[in-house]
């Protein structure tokens, strides 16, 4: 049987055409050289087995002694064929988007290169910096991983999961239908390209509160539906806090299944997602200090009727040691709160989007962006009466649960307006983004970067 990755690896070598592009990235900010190693595999896999050009790009924010770890790690990695490596670190990827913003000729530059390489740790903001990357690199999709992840084996091998990403992206949903296991999506979307492929994690939960449902499951219950929107019911929120951040729960992996779908959101996890051309079209929010910041494409592309592939090689979450320290819970717990505040409007956003649909999308299958920023921009002037009451929750549940809980509810007291203002400005920041998104793709495109061959 001739796979969807033997027919593109042979069309390659029998036209001798150039091969695509991709973009295989791992940012990071903490020692990672084992996730480093890992992805340089799967960099040689995807290159071997589909006959594509992988740019592998480690963005790394770490120590001077972490990156050196890094940059060894990478310089021991086999040599391969078609694969090329960047390891930026944040002076690099600095100067790469300075000459970026200035070549844009876009407004408030300064405001823009703070939004895209922040001081503070950003999720949203390290995975946009993989997207103008990859778009000065010509990559046509963009593979992201996570450095507190490992791949699961099967048979003896990695199951790596560019395998599902690269058998499906760019190419018409009619024609992946023939190859995957199962479809759930109405024949009026076969024309459209798949957008996204992606899998979820098994393993630890992706939010560091498994201590917190194991103390209270009442208060846990609570907090964590505090993401659903205020107009839910009490149980439909806590249906909602049952079923979060579990991903695939710990089942190993044992045999492929793939799904062609408009993908549940709540399905997928960014450490083990790809994207094609959308990222060109929207980014990420760029918010500090916030999890969940890099969320939004997974709603975007299903609502607005791009196809995605959702299969089953699920990757391994686990904790670093620096979340255990009180600095380290206090400052998670902290971008925990940050995230409930922000899906005031978020939550807004979503519904907008979902009740558009296919109007999202222009007669060539592009996200309109000029509507998402509308919807964005106009959700940042919400009353913020609901977030307030967010934090008074947050206030009793934590002191409820006491010792390190309770110190998080003195700090979050303490900050109340400032972190009231910073979800207000987070949104119209975003907005700001995606409206000066096409011309700084177009301005990284322009601008290139330098390219350091590994093979």
């Amino acid at each position: 049987m001739t796979t969807a990755a033997d027919a593109t690896a042979d069309a390659t070598t029998r036209t001798g055409a150039t091969p695509r592009r991709i973009c295989l990235a791992l940012p990071t900010n903490r020692a990672c050289a084992p996730a480093v190693t890992a992805i340089g595999g799967e960099a040689a896999y995807a290159a071997r087995k589909f006959g594509v050009e992988v740019h592998l790009v480690v963005l790394d924010s770490s120590t001077s002694g972490e990156f050196a770890e890094h940059a060894a790690a990478l310089a021991a990695l086999p040599p391969a064929p078609r694969v090329v490596v960047h390891h930026l670190d944040e002076e690099r990827q600095r100067d790469f988007l300075r000459a970026t913003v200035e070549r844009s000729g876009l407004a408030k530059p300064e405001l823009l290169l703070e939004l895209m390489l922040p001081a503070a740790l950003s999720y949203g903001a390290c995975t946009n910096r993989a997207f103008l990357v990859a778009a000065a690199l010509g990559c046509a999709s963009v593979h992201r991983r996570d450095s507190d992840s490992r791949y699961q084996e099967f048979a003896g091998r990695p199951a790596y999961p560019v395998h599902h990403e690269l058998a499906a992206l760019g190419r018409p949903a009619a024609e992946v239908a023939d190859s995957v296991d199962a479809v759930e999506l109405d024949p009026s979307h076969a024309a459209k390209p798949v957008t996204m492929a992606a899998a979820s994690f098994i393993g630890e939960m992706s939010v560091d509160i498994e201590d917190m449902r194991g103390t209270d499951l009442d208060a846990y219950l609570e907090v964590v539906g505090l993401w659903a929107p205020a107009d839910w019911p009490a149980e439909r929120k806590r249906e909602l806090a049952a079923e979060s951040f579990l991903g695939a729960g710990t089942e190993p992996f044992t045999g492929d299944r793939t799904l062609l779908s408009l993908v549940d959101p709540m399905r997928v996890d960014m450490c083990n997602i790809a994207f094609h051309r959308v990222h060109e079209q929207v980014p990420l929010p760029p918010a500090t200090d916030t999890i969940g910041s890099d969320y939004f494409l997974i709603h975007l592309v299903p609502d607005s009727t791009l196809p995605g592939v959702l299969h089953n090689r699920h990757i391994v979450n686990y904790y670093t040691g620096e979340r255990r320290t009180d600095a380290g819970f206090l400052a998670y717990q902290l971008r925990f709160v940050k995230f409930f505040l922000s899906m005031l409007y978020f939550n807004a956003v979503y519904d907008r989007m979902g009740a558009a649909g296919e109007a999202l999308l222009d007669t060539g299958y592009r996200v309109r962006a000029d509507v998402v920023a509308r919807y964005v921009r106009e959700s940042a002037g919400l009353d913020r009466t609901e977030n307030a009451e967010r934090l008074d929750v947050v206030d009793r549940c934590y002191r409820a649960l006491g010792g390190r809980y309770a110190a998080v509810a003195d700090e979050v007291a303490a900050r109340r307006e400032r972190l009231l203002d910073e979800a207000q400005q987070d949104a119209a920041d975003f907005a700001l983004l995606i409206e000066g998104w096409g011309d700084l793709v177009a301005a990284a495109r322009a601008t290139g970067l330098p390219v350091r061959t590994n093979g």
